[in-house]
């Protein structure tokens, strides 16, 4: 740990950016000031953390997406400078006795040994933070945003949060900063041309010369933090098999073909296999974190398909789609037969109701909600002024969608969407959906239907008799609950209780590879740890 608070960059790269006398907060939050978030920057040794902390696993990041090639020329690197630090901090008169208010939701101990080490280095160039667990309802603390997104007033607690960014496009990185959409940064006038640059092409060559004008922009105002990029561990004990099925992006809904999956009989011949992901309060909106929850990837089917690369492939609910010559109308058949868990016809009228419900559901994944957005009439239900999406239609089984602007991601987006039955949720209030009692036993549409669930205990999925493509081959699957960042797998796997599932806490893995049942692959994925920092001021 004293290599840690000690130990200094070996070369510092010059100061550039929007430090200078003209660089002033733009409000009365002392967090407003460019120069304060560049001494947070300059303080955190990140290069020491992941070599020692997260043992040469992690990678420290300098842009928000992994891809140099969306980097600008002169990319500030921050790299580890407490000295300057001090210096911005005094430019920006930082008042000491303030104490900054860290939060973050992954519940292992990995984070909270990184959140001790963060605390002293901040301490050393003159912050003082303390630091705290969100619980419960953690979309709700991290995702308010102010009715003026320009002056505010906050609608989060908190001075910064420590959390992630998991993408499937680039886009997703930088779509928050469309006006109004992010709780902690103030509209930024700059990027408001840049995000319909790169929402409104499929060419990529417009998209990546946006990429690069945003990360620079964001680089050097330090709007977002970026701490290091992580590989995703897929775990597996010798009692399972795919048989041959893809590995791919398990935070994302993809063809794992997890219907054809074997594992060996227990004592009593049943085929059971644990794994881990299940709800701890309450079973989340599947429209939220696409695929890390054990009821996202396996109760609820998308209507299109992808593959381990979640680059789509066809149709899962749909049986063909077909998207017009100038990209601004698809239509998706829905397959003959779709059945909900209970029995009741999973119909296209389910799937509007959906999309128009998720239009104004508060916590929607960023690049969904920019491709429902971009339906024509969308913006005109969305405030209020139309009782439905007037570009959305429905013939039959067969569900036609017309754009008002071209979204280069739209297959994606309904490869990740999962309707939900509407004969369950019809009349909630959309911004309540989450708090609705169907979330403590939800119905679905996937291979595998919720039996049992007991909160914070476990919960147990069971094969669907009519899954349109086949009875599953595992009788019974038994999570166990975690966060994202399971703080018990290692005990669990030791207990033969984790056959399979994934990680992102690189520490787990050698413990897991020096189990003889257990194996571990590794796959390179889009996700960024991040610190976000709240740049309103506070009431």
């Amino acid at each position: 740990m004293n290599k840690l608070l000690t130990t200094s960059a070996a070369a510092l790269i010059a100061v550039c950016g929007t430090t200078g006398a003209w660089a002033q907060p733009i409000n009365e939050s002392e967090l407003s000031d460019p120069r304060v978030r560049q001494a947070i920057a300059y303080a955190i040794d990140m290069e020491t953390i992941a070599e020692t902390l997260f043992e040469g696993a992690a990678i420290p990041a300098v842009g928000l997406t992994s891809d140099p090639a969306n980097y600008p020329e002169g990319m500030n690197t921050y790299s580890y400078n407490p000295e300057r630090a001090r210096e911005l901090l005094a430019e920006a008169g930082w008042d000491g006795s303030r104490t900054l208010d860290m939060v973050y939701y992954y519940p292992d101990q990995l984070t909270a040994d990184f959140m001790a080490v963060v605390q002293a280095q901040l301490a050393d160039v003159g912050i003082d933070m303390t630091y705290r667990l969100l619980e419960g309802d953690v979309g709700a603390q991290i995702t308010g945003r102010p009715d003026d997104p320009v002056n505010g007033p906050s609608v989060v607690e908190w001075d910064m949060l420590y959390g992630a960014r998991a993408a499937i496009a680039n886009q997703e990185y930088f779509n928050r900063f469309a006006e109004g959409q992010m709780p902690m940064i103030p509209t930024v006038e700059e990027m408001l041309p840049l995000v319909e640059q790169v929402n409104g092409t499929v060419d990529p060559a417009v998209q990546r010369a946006g990429y690069q004008q945003m990360e620079g922009i964001i680089n050097e105002n330090v709007y977002i933090l970026p701490l290091y990029y992580q590989q995703l561990y897929i775990f597996e004990s010798d009692r399972i098999s795919r048989n041959g099925a893809p590995y791919g992006n398990e935070q994302y809904s993809y063809n794992s073909d997890v219907i054809n999956w074997t594992v060996e009989p227990n004592e009593d011949g049943e085929r059971v296999a644990y794994t881990n992901a299940a709800p701890m309060q309450f079973f989340e909106l599947p429209w939220q974190n696409l695929g890390i929850w054990v009821h996202s990837r396996y109760a609820f089917d998308t209507i299109l398909e992808a593959d381990g690369s979640l680059t789509p492939i066809g149709g899962e609910l749909a049986e063909s789609y077909e998207v017009s010559e100038d990209g601004l109308t698809l239509s998706f058949t829905m397959k003959e037969g779709l059945k909900w868990h209970d029995g009741s016809d999973l119909t296209a009228e389910d799937v509007v109701w959906s999309i128009e419900t998720a239009a104004l559901a508060p916590i929607v994944q960023p690049l969904v909600a920019t491709t429902i957005g971009s339906i024509e009439g969308a913006d005109a239900y969305k405030a209020g002024e139309a009782d439905s999406i007037s570009g959305i239609s429905v013939d039959g089984r067969t569900v036609t969608l017309t754009f008002a602007t071209i979204d280069p991601n739209m297959l994606m987006s309904f490869a990740q969407f999962a309707p939900l039955p509407k004969a369950y949720l019809e009349g909630v209030d959309p911004l309540q959906i989450q708090q609705h009692e169907f979330w403590q036993k939800p119905v679905g549409s996937g291979p595998f239907m919720i039996e049992e669930a007991r909160m914070n205990e476990f919960t147990t999925l069971v094969p669907f008799p009519d899954y349109h493509r086949g009875v599953a081959k595992i009788d019974r699957i038994i999570a166990l609950p975690s966060a994202d960042g399971d703080a018990n797998l290692i005990r669990n796997a030791a207990a033969f209780r984790a056959d399979f599932g994934y990680t992102k806490n690189a520490t787990d893995v050698p413990a897991l590879e020096e189990m003889e049942h257990m194996n571990v692959t590794a796959v390179n994925i889009p996700y960024t740890r991040m610190f976000w920092i709240n740049q309103f001021p506070r009431e």
